[in-house]
């Protein structure tokens, strides 16, 4: 990126973070913290404005202490900026369906966890809002949300109200079949104006995102399937060998330019052949650590302005 006149700012483990101690609320106290690894899923950049995020695990509570010396920075420099949090949640126990995990890996039949997916039900209560800026696909003045295991409908609600009076429009969309879905970015992301693509395992059930992209004349295409196989011998997302759609977890520099895993060659040859300029990153050494290109970047200035990809819109939607 660098190489493309790119300024490239890096994060700076907060002491906590480094000497893994443990850190408490009034309500609660947890053992360990989750890291600094996906900066995406804590941070949501639109426009001018940076805004960070609830998050939904005790682990990740203080995780915004490590971006806080950058942010200053650019409060400073740039008197455009702004800079805002949402409510921090309490995360009590009231937060959480009891049991959730154990059902999901031992009790539910897969009719029942579809059902589920269907009716957004995951580990989450309407306790408080909650939400992880992973979750969102921006597509200029309008941003897709997932309803999932780490965003419940309050949040969403919370993001509607307030960026509706910005005059961005906060859609949610479920992907059907995915019974833990975590982030959009495995799911559907934009690759230009005119064009997004889709998981064809876990693809759009919604039915208003699919009329509002048709009624726009976006084109939304599955993606190839991932090809390389992925040894993950880290604890954080689960030991297992074999190939994943983090393939879909991408970075666009640009309408025309994107970066992609460089093992995930059946997807890159899909991108080419769309006239997309792909650049390859070997990543796999990351992935482990429960992200890879699109999550463990924030891209904080581009150029250009917020476009209306979507003029056309569905009442209530």
């Amino acid at each position: 990126m660098e190489k493309r006149d790119i300024i490239v700012d890096r994060v700076v483990l907060h002491p906590g973070m480094l000497d893994r101690r443990s850190v408490s609320t009034p309500d609660w106290t947890q053992l360990s913290q989750h890291g600094v690894n996906n900066v995406r899923d804590v941070f949501l950049c639109h426009g001018n404005e940076i805004m960070e995020a609830t998050t939904c695990r005790r682990s990740r509570w203080y995780e915004y202490l490590n971006l806080r010396p950058l942010f200053e920075k650019y409060f400073k420099e740039d008197p455009e900026f702004l800079w805002t949090a949402a409510p921090k949640p309490r995360l009590t126990d009231e937060s959480y369906e009891k049991n959730f995990y154990y059902n999901l890996f031992n009790v539910w039949t897969d009719d029942e966890k579809l059902k589920r997916v269907r009716e957004w039900k995951y580990q989450l209560t309407e306790k408080e809002p909650l939400w992880d800026a992973a979750d969102s696909a921006r597509f200029g003045k309008d941003i897709f949300w997932q309803g999932s295991c780490v965003t419940n409908r309050g949040g969403m609600d919370w993001l509607q109200r307030y960026f509706g009076p910005k005059g961005i429009r906060v859609h949610p969309v479920l992907f059907d079949h995915n019974f833990h879905p975590w982030h959009i970015d495995v799911n559907m992301l934009p690759l230009k104006p005119g064009l997004a693509v889709y998981n064809p395992e876990w693809y759009p059930l919604t039915e208003e995102f699919k009329k509002l992209m048709k009624m726009n004349d976006w084109e939304l295409i599955p993606a190839a399937k991932p090809v390389y196989v992925h040894k993950n011998l880290c604890y954080l997302t689960g030991l297992y060998e074999s190939r994943s759609w983090i393939s879909m977890n991408t970075f666009s520099l640009g309408p025309n330019t994107v970066c992609v895993e460089s093992h995930e060659t059946a997807y890159m040859e899909q991108l080419d052949k769309l006239g997309i300029e792909v650049v390859p990153i070997p990543y796999e050494a990351v992935i482990p650590f429960g992200g890879a290109l699109h999550c463990t970047t924030l891209d904080i200035y581009r150029e250009g302005t917020c476009e209306d990809y979507f003029p056309k819109q569905i009442p209530g939607y």
